[in-house]
C-alpha cells in the first residue's frame, strides 16, 4: 500500500462523511477567518493611513510649539505624538510661535527648501452658498503661497494665492473637493469667482483643490484655505503658527532638520544650555502612531484565532477518535490483506490534515473577503496579507497533525483479529 493509496483512501473517507467533515471544517474556518479577517482589515487601515498621512511627502517636516495631540472619538483623553519613554517638559513646551518668529524663520532659513507658514483658522465650520450648506466639519486654514506644495495639495481649477493675496489678507480662498461638491453639486468647477460664507464670513473662491482622498481618520477634502493674514483676524484662529518645510531630497532630511533647529533656537533666543521649547515633527509621524496602535489589534486577532483553533483541534481529535471506533473493522481488514501499521497511521493523519486544510482554505477566503470590506469603506486597493495566509496554512497543518496523531496511533495499534471481530 503506497503513500498515494493512503492519501486517496483518506480523501474518499473525508468526502463520504459530509456532515462530520462540514462541521469540523466550519469550526476551523471560523478561527482562521477571525485571524485573517482582522489582519486584512488592519492592512487596509494601514494602507489608508499611509496614503493619508504621507500627503506632505516623506521629505517634509513641520515646526510646532508643542507636540501634536490626536483626539479619539471627541473624548478628552489624548495620545501625544512623542517618542516612547520621552516625557513632555511642560516648563519648556507651550510657548506659541508668533507671527514675527515664523516670518523671521522663513526669511533666514539657509537650507534650500520650500517653507510655508500657516495656522488653523477654525474647526467644525459650516460653509454656505445660496441655499446650500455643508455639515459643520470644515476646517479653515490660513497659509501662504507655499502652503499647497508643503502640505501636498494642488489646484485643480483656478489659481494659487499670489503675493498680493497673502500680504493684503483679503477675503479669497481655495476650497476642498468635498466642500465644493456639497455646495456646487456635480459641477464643482463652477465655484470659481463665487462668494461663499465660511463660518459666517464671505470669501471669493479663487481655486478648487484636487482631491487628496478623505478617510475615516482624516477629512483632507473638507477644507477651506485662505491666507494667514486673513485667518489671523478671526476669533476662531489658533494662537500659534506652524512652519512647514519641504526639502528636495529625502536624504537631506536630517541635515535640513538640524539647520531648522539651529535657526529656530536663535529665533527663540535660547541659550546653549536651554532645552528646545518647540517640536519638529516629520510628516509620517501621525501614521507611525496610528499604525503602532493598530499593531496591538494584530496581537488580539492572533489570540482570538489561536483560542478558536485550540477548540477546533480538540473537536477534530474527538471526531477522529470516533472515526477510529467506527472503522475498527476497516482497519482490521486493511491489516488482514497486508496493510502495515504505518499505512493505517498515514491514512488517519491524512484525513485529519485534509479536514484541517479545507478549514484553512475556507477561512482564508472568508477572512480576506470580510477584511476587504474595510478596504472598500476606506477606498483602498484589494489587500491580501500573504504572510498571514501562509502562517494560517502552517498553523492549520500543525493543528491537523497534532489532532490526528493520537487517533492515528490508536488505530495503528489495533490487533487485526480483534478488529475484524469488533461489533
Amino acid at each position: 500500500m503506497t503513500l498515494t493509496d493512503s492519501f486517496l483512501l483518506a480523501f474518499r473517507t473525508v468526502r463520504s462523511n459530509k456532515l462530520r467533515t462540514g462541521i469540523t471544517v466550519t469550526i476551523i474556518a471560523f478561527g482562521i477567518m477571525a485571524l485573517i479577517g482582522i489582519i486584512t482589515a488592519i492592512e487596509a487601515m494601514n494602507q489608508s493611513l499611509k496614503e493619508s498621512f504621507s500627503s506632505m511627502g516623506a521629505n517634509a517636516f513641520n515646526i510646532r510649539f508643542k507636540e501634536s495631540r490626536v483626539h479619539f472619538g471627541g473624548r478628552k483623553s489624548d495620545v501625544t505624538l512623542a517618542k516612547r519613554g520621552k516625557k513632555e517638559k511642560k516648563s519648556n513646551l507651550g510657548k506659541p510661535i508668533l507671527l514675527h518668529e515664523a516670518e523671521y524663520f522663513k526669511v533666514h532659513y539657509p537650507f534650500p527648501a520650500k517653507i510655508s507658514m500657516y495656522l488653523r483658522g477654525g474647526n467644525a465650520l459650516e460653509c454656505h452658498y445660496q441655499q446650500k450648506k455643508t455639515t459643520p466639519q470644515t476646517t479653515l486654514w490660513g497659509g501662504d503661497e507655499n502652503y499647497l506644495a508643503v502640505t501636498g495639495y494642488s489646484v485643480l481649477v483656478g489659481r494659487n494665492f499670489s503675493t498680493l493675496d497673502v500680504q493684503s489678507g483679503r477675503n479669497v480662498c481655495l476650497i476642498g473637493s468635498n466642500t465644493a461638491a456639497t455646495l456646487f453639486g456635480s459641477h464643482p468647477e463652477k465655484c470659481i469667482d463665487q462668494i461663499i460664507k465660511v463660518g459666517g464670513m464671505p470669501y471669493r473662491v479663487i481655486g478648487l483643490l484636487k482631491s487628496k482622498g478623505s478617510s475615516s481618520f482624516l477629512r483632507q477634502d473638507d477644507v477651506v484655505v485662505t491666507t494667514y493674514n486673513n485667518a489671523r483676524k478671526l476669533s476662531t484662529a489658533a494662537s500659534s503658527y506652524l512652519i512647514g518645510v519641504m526639502v528636495g531630497n529625502i536624504n537631506e532630511m536630517e541635515t535640513a532638520i538640524g539647520a531648522a533647529t539651529a535657526v529656530f533656537r536663535a529665533v527663540r533666543h535660547l541659550q546653549p544650555v536651554d532645552d528646545d521649547n518647540f517640536v519638529i515633527e516629520k510628516s509620517d509621524k501621525f501614521a507611525e502612531l496610528f499604525i503602532g496602535l493598530l499593531g496591538g489589534i494584530s496581537g488580539a486577532a492572533g489570540a482570538i484565532g489561536l483560542i478558536t483553533l485550540i477548540g477546533a483541534a480538540i473537536g477534530l481529535m474527538n471526531i477522529m477518535l470516533v472515526a477510529v471506533n467506527e472503522r475498527t473493522k476497516e482497519v482490521g481488514l486493511i491489516k488482514a490483506i497486508g496493510g502495515k501499521s504505518k499505512n493505517v497511521r498515514q491514512q488517519f493523519l491524512f484525513e485529519s490534515m485534509i479536514i484541517s486544510l479545507l478549514g484553512a482554505i475556507l477561512g482564508i477566503i472568508l477572512g480576506v473577503l470580510v477584511g476587504n470590506i474595510f478596504g472598500l469603506i476606506l477606498s483602498t486597493g484589494f489587500v491580501v496579507p500573504w504572510l498571514w495566509v501562509i502562517i494560517g496554512i502552517v498553523i492549520c497543518s500543525v493543528v491537523g497533525l497534532l489532532a490526528g496523531i493520537y487517533p492515528a496511533m490508536k488505530a495503528a495499534k489495533l490487533n487485526p483479529i480483534q478488529a475484524l471481530r469488533y461489533e
